[in-house]
C-alpha cells in the first residue's frame, strides 16, 4: 500500500518482491542480484529482487496482495518490513516475509570517515617524518 514494493507472481509459480519506488536496474551481479553482461546500450536487467521463492507454487500464481499495514496487519508482520500473500490456480495461499533490511548509521559511517582520515595522517606522518 506505501509504494514501496512490487510483488509479482510468475506463471511457473515463483513469487518475488522488488524494490518499485524507483525500479532501479543494476548490471553487474551483486549479492541477490542476477548476473548481467557488461554494460552496453539497450542492455538492462531487472529491478532489484529484494525477495524470491522459485516455483513456491508449483503452479499458475494468479494474485499476490500485501498485507496492509494497519493495526492486524502490524501484528502479523511482526519485525519484518513487508508481507506478500501469493495465491496460486489451485487455491493454495501463502504468506511471504520480507526481512527488515539493516542499514548502517550516518553517523557511524561519518565517524569511520574521520577515523580513516587520521590514520592516514598519522601513518605518512610515520612514514614522512616532517611531512606536516
Amino acid at each position: 500500500d506505501s509504494g514501496t514494493f512490487l510483488g509479482l507472481g510468475t506463471v511457473t509459480g515463483s513469487v518475488a518482491i522488488h524494490i518499485a519506488f524507483s525500479l532501479q536496474v543494476s548490471w553487474a551481479g551483486a549479492a541477490g542480484q542476477p548476473w548481467c553482461p557488461p554494460p552496453v546500450p539497450h542492455v538492462l536487467c531487472s529491478p532489484q529482487r529484494l525477495y524470491y521463492v522459485k516455483e513456491a507454487h508449483g503452479i499458475v500464481v494468479t494474485d499476490v496482495a500485501f498485507v496492509p499495514e494497519s493495526q492486524p496487519g502490524r501484528e502479523l508482520l511482526g519485525g519484518h518490513e513487508a508481507a506478500l500473500l501469493s495465491v496460486a490456480v489451485d487455491s493454495r495461499c501463502k504468506l511471504h516475509l520480507l526481512p527488515t533490511r539493516c542499514s548502517l548509521p550516518v553517523w557511524l559511517l561519518l565517524l569511520l570517515c574521520a577515523g580513516l582520515i587520521v590514520a592516514t595522517i598519522l601513518l605518512l606522518q610515520l612514514a614522512f617524518p616532517g611531512f606536516l
